[in-house]
């Protein structure tokens, strides 16, 4: 446990994952939010200056707070959520590393540095040793979150390959509206239809889910030999990606024997008992028609930070088949990114 509550700052706090961030951070026993950033609104309160989205209206003790500049200098905390854009959290990023921060980055191109790890806390914790080679630059560290099809993918996934292991995986995901931010998807593309593509987004996942199945060698990160085939949809609902899942796999997997591996996953946060981490971080259901996003977006026991599995199936004696489901703005973004500044504290990085 921190022997002391730790202050947040979110860089890029009017998008949609920093309203669903802001809502998890309330009432947090290790983290205080403390400031809240925006570069085209400075000086207004957060509740004015925000479209708010995330359900109700924003907590009272963010809505007061006034947007501040991106500035190092000019913010008092120890943890930064940063979900700038693409084009500005490269630059920002580790001049917040050099004061000191620690830095949680959901931007994409640290997602391919050789010193920055690609985490989800469950499935390759050990991957935040490449930290030590961040303390020859800065004073602070940076940690790259994942994409959220990756991440709900990845759970499911690691303790199968662990059990198993991975020769191929061929996925179709149908992708929730939300995952495209604010405004996102015209409603005239995507009512009454699928649009069956997503830019970048098969090859941004496949890249990851291979960078978090891989292991940790004296030269970095060693990709996972397995193969990996997506096809990224984007469907009419409003939150939680769907993932139809084919494996094949190296040793014989029976669906009852995949079904117990699943059930009994349990990764770093849930040893550590770490305040965000729900106690399976993988569930498994039993109905034929489960699981649905409307129904089983909010599973578990810390709401929405557990990837629902169901269908569990096979075509030969080494194939796994099964649907996954996962909320995307909760354990595919904000809680991911709280969980993994939770496991940084907890293992002594902020």
């Amino acid at each position: 446990m921190p022997f002391r509550r730790r202050k947040v700052a979110i860089l890029g706090a009017r998008s949609l994952v920093a309203q669903w961030l802001i809502r998890l951070l309330e009432k947090h026993p290790w983290f205080e939010l403390s400031a809240l950033t925006s570069s085209e609104a400075v000086g207004r309160r957060y509740s004015e200056a925000v479209k708010w989205l995330a359900g109700g209206e924003p907590p009272e003790y963010a809505a007061n707070l006034k947007l501040v500049e991106s500035d190092p200098r000019k913010l008092d905390a120890d943890v930064v959520f940063s979900l700038l854009p693409g084009d500005v959290a490269p630059k920002l990023e580790p001049e917040f590393a050099k004061a000191g921060f620690a830095v949680v980055s959901r931007a994409a191109p640290y997602r391919y540095s050789e010193r920055v790890p690609v985490v989800v806390p469950e499935v390759n914790p050990e991957h935040l040793a490449l930290l030590e080679r961040q303390r020859e630059l800065w004073d602070g560290v940076v940690v790259a979150d994942p994409n959220c099809t990756t991440t709900i993918l990845a759970l499911p996934l690691k303790p199968l390959h662990d059990a198993f292991g991975i020769k191929r995986v061929v996925a179709t995901t149908l992708q929730a509206v939300s995952g495209a931010g604010y405004p996102g998807v015209p409603s005239l593309e995507l009512i009454d239809n699928i649009v069956p593509y997503i830019p970048g987004e098969e090859e941004r996942t496949a890249g990851e889910l291979l960078m978090l199945m891989g292991k940790l060698s004296s030269r970095g990160v060693e990709s996972a030999g397995f193969e990996v085939g997506l096809t990224c949809t984007r469907v009419p609902v409003l939150e939680g990606h769907l993932a139809s899942v084919f494996l094949e796999t190296e040793h014989p997997a029976k669906p009852q024997d995949a079904t117990e591996v699943l059930r009994g996953f349990r990764g770093r946060p849930q040893e550590l008992g770490l305040p965000t981490a729900p106690k399976q971080p993988v569930t498994v259901l039993e109905d034929c028609d489960r699981p649905q996003p409307r129904l089983d977006r909010l599973r578990g026991d810390v709401s929405g930070m557990s990837v629902t599995v169901g269908r569990v199936r096979g075509s030969s004696d080494r194939s796994i088949l099964f649907v996954a489901l996962g909320h995307n703005l909760i354990r595919g973004a904000a809680g991911s990114s709280l969980l993994l500044a939770e496991l940084l504290v907890a293992e002594g990085y902020a």
